[in-house]
C-alpha cells in the first residue's frame, strides 16, 4: 500500500481509518482496535466528523506511525480506559523484537549495543487480564484512574511470564511429602534419614522417599540388607531422582510379591545378586511393579498436592507449566482445580500415551481448541527409551562402561507406535522422550513415517523431550521435520560428573548440544524436568549460559561451545516455550493485547548473564502475575 496519510475518525461506537487525500473510508475498527492504536502512540481523536489524528499507512505488520493531521480544529487528547494494574519504574524487557541469529547474536532492532543490553520499556499497564500498554512512565500514567492499583517496582526487572515446558508437577506435589534424598551421596546417609522418618510413622505403614541420583549411584547401587535391618517394620520404597530406578527394603519387596521368579516387565530389570536373589533395586520399567502395591492418595489428597506444587512454581516465577505425561488421575486433579477456579498458573497437559483408555477418549474428542482456558489439553507424551544414568537410554554403540549393553527402546520399552500415530493423525502434538543417540534417531524415523501417512501432523509442533545425545547426522534432521528439541539445561551440569563414563570421550561431545542444534535451525524449548531437577529459573539460566554447576564448576564450563547466549536462555523459558505450547500469539512477549502473564525478578538476566553470569544464582523472584492477577508477591507473601 502507498504511504498515504490515514485518519483515525471517531464516529461513536466505531472508528474508521480514512484516507486523508480521498477521504474514502478504508477500514472499520472496533473500539478495542482503536484503543490498541491509541496505546502504542500519542493518538488524538475528536468525536464527530473532524479528523485531528492521522496514521501513516505502512505494512500491516509494522506498528502505526502517527502524526497530527492538519485542520482548524485543535486536537483533544483521549484518555484511555483506566487499567486495573500499572507497573512503574521497572526494567522491562518485552522481547518484542527480532529473534537472535543462530549464533546467538542479537537482532538489529534488539535493545543492545556495544555497551550491552538495555531495557526497552519501564512500565506496563494491565486491564482485563491483558496488557494494555508497554512503554515509558509518562505513557503508563495515562492508564491510571481512580480504581487503578499502581506498583513502584523500584528498578526490578520485568520479563514475559516464565514457562517450564517439561515438568511433572502432579508428582512433584506428592514428592514434597516424601523423605527428600536429593543431594544425598551415600547409602548410610539415606538410611539415617529414612530411619528418622520411621520414628514418626506407625509400624506397618509405608515410608516413601525419593531423590537419589540414579546416574551418580549407578556403580554403587546398594542392596536392601542394611535398609531392611535398620527399618524392618515399615515397607520402604525409594524412587530415583528421575524415576528410572527404585530401592526397596525386604518388607516392601514381600508386599509387592517380587521374588527371584518374578518376570520383569518389558523394558525393565529386577536386579539380582550373585545368588540370584533380588537386591531390592528395580530399574526402568520394572519400577512400575510397585504402582498397584503402594496405597494411592485419595482424589482429594491428589488435588491438594497438585495445588501445592503449582503454588510452589508460582513462587518460583512460572506462569505456565507443561505437564509431561498426565495420567487420568493427574488430569482429573488439574480439571478439578480448573473447574473450581483454583489453578494459580496455567497448565498445558500432555496426556500419557501409556494410559490407553484415556488416550482413546481424547483421540475421539480431538485436541482442545479453547486456548484461553487455564488448562489446555492438546498434546501427548510417549517414552521411547529410558535414562542415561541408569543405562537405559538406547545407544547406537555399546555403553563405554558396560560392554555389550546398548539400553532399551521402542517396543522393548513399551512404546506404542500405533497409538502414538493415531494421536498425531488426530491433531495432537506429540512429545517423545528420547535420550540416547539411537533412541533419538529411531524417534526421528518414527516421526518421518507418520508424516508420510499423515502429512498434516507436521503442523503439530511435535517435540522430542530431552534430545540429550543426538548423533551429528541426526541433529540436522530436526529443522526440516519441524521437530522441537525440548531440552533441560540442568541435566547437562548434573550429568557431566558421569556422562563421559557412559559415552566415552568422543560420543559425549554431541550430548546436550544446544548450540549445534540451534546452528542447524532447530527450535529449542527449555525446562527443568521437575522434580528431576531444581526448577529454580536462575539455576536454569545459569546452566544454559555457563554450562557450570551450582559450585561454578568447571571453571570454563563443560563443552562451553554448546552454551546459549543470555537472550537465548531467557527466550528458551518464555517465547520459545510459548511457541511449543501453541500460545505464542498470546504470550511469550510483552505487547498490547497479549495475556498479562508477567514475571518480576531482582536481577537482570541480560546484563548479568552477559558480564557476570555466576551471579545469576543470587537472583530472586519478586512477583508473578497470571492473567492480570498477582499470584505471588515476595514483598508481602513472606
Amino acid at each position: 500500500m502507498s504511504p498515504h496519510q490515514l485518519i483515525l475518525l471517531d464516529v461513536g461506537s466505531k472508528c474508521f481509518v480514512q484516507n486523508e487525500i480521498t477521504m474514502k473510508k478504508t477500514a472499520l475498527l472496533s473500539r478495542r482496535e482503536a484503543s490498541w492504536l491509541m496505546s502504542v502512540a500519542s493518538v488524538y481523536m475528536l468525536a464527530g466528523s473532524c479528523c485531528p489524528a492521522a496514521v501513516t499507512d505502512s505494512a500491516k505488520s509494522a506498528p502505526p506511525v502517527l502524526t497530527h493531521a492538519p485542520g482548524p480544529v485543535a486536537p483533544i487528547p483521549i484518555t484511555p480506559k483506566p487499567a486495573d494494574l500499572v507497573l512503574l519504574n521497572g526494567k522491562v524487557y518485552s522481547l518484542n523484537w527480532g529473534e537472535p541469529d543462530l549464533e546467538g547474536n542479537p537482532a538489529q532492532d534488539a535493545p543492545h549495543d556495544r555497551s550491552g543490553w538495555k531495557p526497552d520499556a519501564e512500565a506496563v499497564a494491565i486491564r482485563g487480564g491483558q496488557i494494555a500498554f508497554v512503554g515509558d512512565r509518562e505513557g503508563a500514567q495515562r492508564f491510571v484512574g481512580t480504581g487503578t492499583r499502581t506498583i513502584d517496582l523500584q528498578g526490578h526487572v520485568v520479563l514475559p511470564g516464565l514457562i517450564d515446558s517439561h515438568a511433572h508437577v502432579a508428582a512433584y506435589g506428592l514428592t514434597l511429602r516424601k523423605v527428600n534424598l536429593v543431594g544425598v551421596e551415600t547409602e548410610a546417609q539415606a538410611i539415617a534419614m529414612i530411619e528418622e522418618r520411621a520414628k514418626t510413622v506407625p509400624q506397618g505403614q509405608w515410608i516413601l522417599a525419593w531423590g537419589f541420583d540414579e546416574g551418580a549411584w549407578a556403580n554403587k547401587m546398594p542392596d536392601n540388607k542394611l535398609l531392611s535391618k535398620r527399618v524392618p517394620h515399615h515397607p520402604v520404597h525409594v524412587t530415583g531422582l528421575h524415576g528410572f530406578a527404585s530401592w526397596n527394603n525386604k518388607l516392601a519387596m514381600k508386599q509387592a510379591r517380587i521374588t527371584a521368579k518374578t518376570k520383569a516387565p518389558v523394558g525393565g530389570e529386577i536386579v539380582l545378586d550373585q545368588r540370584n536373589r533380588p537386591t531390592g533395586v528395580l530399574l526402568n520399567n520394572a519400577t512400575d511393579l510397585f504402582d498397584k502395591v503402594i496405597p494411592d492418595p485419595t482424589p482429594a489428597e491428589r488435588v491438594e498436592a497438585t495445588l501445592v506444587g503449582l503454588q510452589d512454581l508460582a513462587q518460583k516465577g512460572f506462569v505456565t507449566i507443561h505437564e509431561a505425561g498426565a495420567s487420568r488421575a493427574a488430569l482429573t486433579s488439574f480439571q478439578t482445580l480448573a473447574e473450581q477456579g483454583r489453578l494459580p498458573i496455567r497448565v498445558y497437559a500432555m496426556l500419557r500415551v501409556t494410559d490407553v483408555d484415556l488416550m482413546h477418549e481424547w483421540i475421539a474428542k480431538g485436541p482442545q481448541q479453547d486456548r484461553e482456558a487455564m488448562l489446555l489439553i492438546r498434546s501427548v507424551k510417549a517414552y521411547y527409551d529410558a535414562s542415561l544414568g541408569a543405562r537405559g537410554a538406547r545407544l547406537l554403540a555399546d555403553y563405554s562402561d558396560k560392554p555389550g549393553h546398548r539400553g532399551v527402546s521402542g517396543d522393548n520399552y513399551g512404546f506404542d507406535e500405533a497409538l502414538a500415530t493415531k494421536a498425531m493423525s488426530a491433531g495432537f502434538q506429540i512429545g517423545v522422550h528420547a535420550i540416547g543417540d539411537a533412541g533419538n534417531r529411531e524417534t526421528l524415523d518414527f516421526i518421518t513415517r507418520v508424516y508420510e501417512t499423515a502429512p498434516q501432523a507436521k503442523d503439530n509442533r511435535n517435540r522430542i523431550e530431552h534430545a540429550q545425545i543426538v548423533h551429528p547426522d541426526d541433529q540436522r534432521r530436526f529443522a526440516p521435520l519441524e521437530v522441537i528439541a525440548a531440552m533441560q539445561p540442568p541435566h547437562c551440569v548434573e550429568d557431566m560428573a558421569w556422562a563421559e563414563e557412559r559415552l566415552g570421550p568422543d560420543r559425549v561431545k554431541y550430548g546436550y548440544a544446544w548450540r549445534s542444534l540451534r546452528r542447524l535451525g532447530a527450535r529449542l524449548a527449555l525446562s527443568s524436568d521437575l522434580a528431576g531437577s531444581d526448577p529454580d529459573i536462575f539455576y536454569g539460566l545459569h546452566a544454559a549460559i555457563t554450562r557450570r554447576n551450582k559450585q561454578q564448576e568447571p571453571a570454563g564450563g563443560w563443552f562451553p561451545e554448546e552454551a546459549l547466549s543470555p537472550e537465548e536462555a531467557v527466550r528458551g523459558y518464555t517465547s520459545w516455550n510459548a511457541y511449543a505450547g501453541f500460545v505464542d500469539d498470546r504470550t511469550g512477549t510483552l505487547a498490547t493485547g497479549k495475556w498479562a502473564d508477567i514475571t518480576v525478578m531482582d536481577i537482570d538476566p541480560f546484563q548479568v548473564g552477559d558480564k557476570e553470569p555466576g551471579k545469576l544464582l543470587d537472583g530472586n523472584i519478586v512477583m508473578t502475575i497470571v492473567n492480570g492477577r498477582i499470584v505471588h508477591d515476595a514483598r508481602t507473601d513472606n
